[in-house]
């Protein structure tokens, strides 16, 4: 298609640097801003002027890399002139800053050995999941028991972090099942986040995180209450040793029961993801 008015120019046109002549010597290095010059793409981009003639390219010099060769060594007395690229095929250069649009990016362009130091691939580091089906139950009022993965067996999730400054996300989901043994009706319990770093002991994280219901007013014998609670904390251990999660439960009333995984076909789940600090 004919253009209207002057035709478009493409290309970048470059003048390199001035290039002085040594006795006896054909190959010179090109540069441009200082910097050796390999943006091309063969011999006939280029205008080269000896002594005010212009040189045939390929005839009396060729290019390789950021070398120009002439036909046969300089002498002194000779000059030249310039060094003029043409057409530098569609090479962009530098862009200026803030010129580069989302849309002008290649797919899965960018990597981590691009991204500066104030650029995360992501937070999540790791992700550990425990689980346990094992029905446990508590009658003790305001006493504490552990959570089981099986008879005598405390259920424990554990993840080692890799960083001192990352954090451990705890997501948890707990079925409890609460019912009381006389007309009280009080089906209220509550349950307990306990932290281990490096089996050196376990100390609370949360306490008294409340549970069930109580029927003011009235009683309600043989009322059984069953939920699932959703248990979050993010913790902060500043270790790159083991650590470990468990839970505890406990009634609040003198005549209840409270169990965990107490419901038919229930589970209590655990996911320890540890974050970036």
């Amino acid at each position: 298609m004919a253009y209207i008015g002057k035709t478009p120019v493409l290309g970048n046109f470059v003048k390199l640097d001035a290039i002085s002549v040594v006795n006896g010597q054909a190959a010179y290095t090109m540069q441009n801003g200082g910097v050796n010059f390999t943006s091309y793409d063969n011999v006939n981009q280029f205008l080269v002027s000896l002594n005010g003639i212009l040189q045939s390219p390929t005839d009396s010099f060729t290019v390789s890399g950021s070398t120009l060769t002439f036909a046969s060594n300089l002498s002194t007395g000779d000059v030249i002139d310039f060094v003029m690229v043409l057409g530098n095929t569609l090479d962009v250069g530098t862009p200026s800053d803030n010129t580069i649009s989302t849309a002008k990016l290649q797919a899965n362009a960018v990597t981590s050995a691009k991204l500066g130091t104030d650029v995360s691939l992501g937070k999540i580091l790791q992700i550990v999941q425990g689980t346990t089906t094992y029905s446990k139950t508590n009658s003790t009022q305001d006493t504490y028991t552990d959570v089981e993965s099986s008879s005598g067996v405390t259920w424990v999730t554990s993840i080692t972090p890799t960083s001192t400054s990352n954090k451990i996300l705890i997501v948890s989901s707990i079925m409890s099942n609460l019912y009381e043994s006389s007309s009280e009706g009080d089906q209220r319990g509550a349950l307990k986040l306990m932290g281990d770093i490096n089996a050196a002991g376990y100390s609370t994280l949360v306490d008294n995180y409340k549970l069930g219901g109580y029927a003011y007013g009235g009683t309600s014998y043989g009322v059984s209450v069953a939920q699932t609670t959703s248990f979050n904390y993010l913790w902060s251990p500043s270790t790159t040793s083991q650590c470990n999660i468990k839970f505890q439960f406990k009634p609040i009333a003198a005549n209840s029961v409270a169990a965990v995984s107490g419901a038919s076909g229930s589970a209590c789940t655990c996911i320890l993801m540890e974050v970036s600090g």
